[in-house]
């Protein structure tokens, strides 16, 4: 269950009603959810924190955020969440495997680099199928980590927003940052997360 009093959910949201208005008002769960994904390891390395600021688990097909994940199915979810999030996608069919945009995306819920972000992991992304976008998250060392622990017969392991900052071995260069770079957002996470475990407290 995710928590209603965090307005994340509302970023889940708008995230997944953005990528389908890029995609004509209609796309698949599992692509947008791999996109979003995407933009979130793209903004952490970049800026020092992800977009959503969801919970990754390592699955079988890769990251998934299991926030967006509920607010894309509308089910177990907050009933507040749920309210918000009819307003602008409701599932494609009873098999839940896409959805459709029901409204203009408020974008007001992201930054300026959030968008930044979004935008270009979709142009590098979008030309790919659910599928395809799998296999390209294996090469990333915060799902690769897991991987025996998920051949071994393990639905999911929760994935460390750390290890993201960790480059993978195949000179993949669209989430390439320059050392002091990356280490300046790392640190900035760092701190970030630090300040959320006091108030946690």
């Amino acid at each position: 269950m995710i928590n209603a009093s965090d307005t994340s959910y509302k970023k889940a949201t708008q995230a997944l009603n953005f990528l389908a208005r890029k995609k004509d008002g209609k796309i698949n769960k599992m692509k947008a959810i791999k996109i979003i994904y995407f933009a979130d390891r793209l903004h952490l390395r970049k800026y020092g924190r992800p977009i959503v600021g969801d919970v990754y688990w390592a699955m079988k097909y890769g990251p998934v955020g299991s926030m967006t994940d509920h607010v894309a199915d509308l089910s177990h979810v907050p009933e507040e969440v749920l309210v918000y999030a009819k307003k602008y996608i409701k599932p494609a069919d009873d098999k839940r495997q896409a959805f459709i945009s029901l409204k203009e995306e408020d974008l007001n819920v992201f930054s300026e680099t959030d968008i930044e972000c979004l935008e270009a992991a979709y142009d590098k992304f979008s030309d790919k199928d659910q599928f395809e976008l799998a296999e390209i998250t294996h090469q990333y060392p915060e799902w690769a980590k897991h991987e025996r622990q998920l051949k071994a017969g393990k639905k999911r392991v929760k994935m460390d927003y750390g290890d993201f900052f960790d480059n993978p071995s195949n000179g993949d260069d669209f989430f390439a940052e320059d050392k002091s770079s990356l280490t300046a957002a790392k640190e900035s996470f760092s701190e970030l997360q630090e300040v959320s475990e006091f108030f946690a407290k």
